[in-house]
């Protein structure tokens, strides 16, 4: 019987799945530093963000045929290094990408109406300074009729783009690479819509954008430092709901610091699970905890998706 271990867990339904067609399917959790002695009991592994397989373990486990991973980003993993030993590796691209583009509109709903801050002083000085906190809050904006620049057009990136003109926003979309530009728009008890979205240079998406999401790979330089910061507009708005180290983290308080920025929305971090305390503690930072992808819809995709690829894999060797 070949057996998984499913070491950052998997949704139940997905269990099922594996164990419908013969699997046997391990849900605990093997501490990173046991897993060079443990990974041999198994056949495949699947992961999220937590667990690390690089070359190292890949090296020590040589009855391991496969690494999933639940997720779209694939940089805790050796991709290439496992691909060249002869195990397959797979992802799950498409099955978070809206629950992550709705987290990006949570940030940015946010930081328009100062819910961070509004939520960490409501509750000490709501019955004392209701009224100050009240004119505090009172320049709120909308997004409607604003522009929102979407750095990296995949799979995330065009679901933010689909909610972004869903909410009456002009898009800006650029990539590294070719792509695209039209996005197909659903409404319920209507016909689908195709919208072509504007496409722009890096350059010409940082200063034109009222609202910046991120959405690129892992990268060993930032994507957004010091130099694009003061490109923005000011007063602009940025949210990272990709990878860590995609921003530099103290470029971002500094314009924070000096107003070029209005406010950010971070779901990731350079060092996690300890971000920053400067960043936890910013009144104009809405924080989540790397969760992009934890809805029960998204993990249940997620879960089918990813035990249909190993089945199928298996099965067919």
């Amino acid at each position: 019987m070949i057996k998984i271990l499913a070491n950052d867990g998997i949704d139940p339904i997905g269990k099922e799945l594996l164990e419908k067609a013969g699997f046997s399917v391990d849900t605990q959790n093997i501490p990173q530093e046991q897993l060079a002695s443990r990974l041999n009991e198994y056949d495949a592994i699947t992961v999220r963000s937590a667990t690390k397989v690089r070359k190292e373990l890949i090296d020590a486990c040589p009855n391991l045929k496969l690494i999933g991973r639940g997720g779209v980003g694939m940089d805790n993993i050796d991709v290439d290094y496992a691909l060249s030993k002869g195990l397959a590796v797979v992802n799950t691209p498409a099955a978070s990408s809206l629950s992550v583009a709705e987290l990006v509109f949570a940030h940015l709903f946010t930081g328009c109406r100062f819910l961070q801050d509004a939520n960490r002083k409501m509750p000490v000085e709501g019955d004392t300074k209701f009224n100050d906190l009240k004119k505090a809050y009172a320049k709120g904006i909308e997004l409607r009729g604003k522009t929102i620049g979407i750095l990296g057009f995949g799979r995330i990136g065009r679901e933010v783009a689909k909610t972004a003109l869903g909410l009456g926003m002009e898009v800006l979309a650029y990539d590294l690479y070719s792509f695209n530009p039209e996005v197909e728009l659903s409404f319920p008890g209507a016909s689908k819509v195709k919208v072509t979205v504007k496409t722009a240079t890096k350059e010409e998406l940082l200063k034109n954008s009222d609202f910046i999401s991120v959405h690129t790979p892992a990268v060993e330089k930032p994507e957004i430092g010091a130099a694009e910061f003061e490109l923005m507009k000011k007063g602009a708005a940025l949210v990272n709901a990709s990878r860590g180290g995609v921003v530099d983290e103290q470029a971002l308080l500094a314009a924070l610091e000096n107003g070029k920025l209005g406010f950010a929305g971070l779901d990731v971090f350079e060092n996690e699970p300890k971000p920053a305390e400067a960043l936890l503690k910013h009144p104009r930072i809405s924080l989540t905890p790397h969760i992009g992808a934890s809805t029960n819809e998204a993990q249940e995709r997620i879960g089918v998706e990813l035990s249909n690829l190993i089945i199928d894999i298996f099965k067919n060797k």
